[in-house]
């Protein structure tokens, strides 16, 4: 029988933790009750995956990690990417590695940082593209949240990071979660652009069924690979044209 009061304490932790991203699964080994809070559409597909044994042990790490370190984004903003954009509304996803370790950079959406934030040297480059692409003006705010809005799924492979390390949570799980996240798009929507940029990215071409969706791959838009085949692969009017051809609407890729 698990102490009333030492449950009630466990979950308020969690939910100072996480904000609204509440973990909460039993101190009873012998039940799996969770309930993780995420967009609804996104809970009704993925609600089976938040009982499997990686989950339980990732959540719990995730929780230890954010009291005893500087962990990125902040926990309100953990399942930004899914929040922002419904299952059945995605159009295209872009896929990213982990989160910013910067302070204040990330906003748990790929390649994204907040109004006012300086704008990364990957970013800069994917505006540079473009604008070469479709003449739209670099923007000033590396914000995405727009294209989000419109049916991006802006996701990283790796959910969280240690501030100032970047690639500290690759491997702890979040790639089996977001292979899950990956794989039922491709089968349960049609007509998805899938734009992966880097090796990393296009590892999960292997979870896309290519005879309904739309791949695209480059390189990397990170300074050390962007002229290597990222400048002039023209994704975002690529993007567009498949999605008009699919009788979807074309993403406004203007940052507002």
């Amino acid at each position: 029988m698990i102490n009333k009061s030492l449950k009630k304490k466990y979950i308020y932790q969690n939910k100072q933790l996480f904000g609204n991203e509440i973990y909460l699964h039993s101190l009873n080994p012998s039940t799996t009750s969770k309930k993780v809070k995420i967009e609804d559409s996104w809970y009704s597909q993925l609600k089976k995956e938040f009982d499997k044994d990686y989950w339980v042990e990732l959540s719990e790490l995730t929780r230890k990690n954010y009291l005893n370190k500087t962990i990125f984004p902040k926990p309100a903003l953990l399942f930004n990417a899914f929040d922002s954009t419904p299952f059945e509304d995605i159009k295209v996803v872009i896929i990213g590695q982990d989160p910013y370790h910067g302070e204040g950079q990330a906003n748990g959406l790929s390649f994204s940082v907040n109004h006012g934030v300086k704008i990364p040297p990957s970013l800069q480059n994917i505006f540079k593209e473009l604008q070469e692409d479709l003449n739209i003006p670099i923007a000033d705010s590396g914000n995405l949240q727009s294209w989000a809005n419109q049916g991006v799924l802006m996701l990283n492979s790796v959910l969280t990071v240690e501030k100032e390390k970047p690639n500290s949570h690759k491997g702890i799980g979040w790639e089996i979660f977001t292979e899950r996240c990956i794989e039922l798009v491709s089968s349960k929507l049609e007509n998805v652009v899938f734009i992966l940029w880097g090796k990393q990215a296009q590892a999960l071409s292997e979870n896309i069924d290519s005879k309904k969706h739309l791949i695209l791959t480059s390189v990397h838009p990170s300074p050390l690979s962007a002229h290597r085949g990222f400048f002039g692969s023209k994704p975002f009017s690529a993007t567009n044209e498949y999605l008009k051809e699919k009788g979807r609407k074309p993403i406004n890729w203007l940052i507002k």
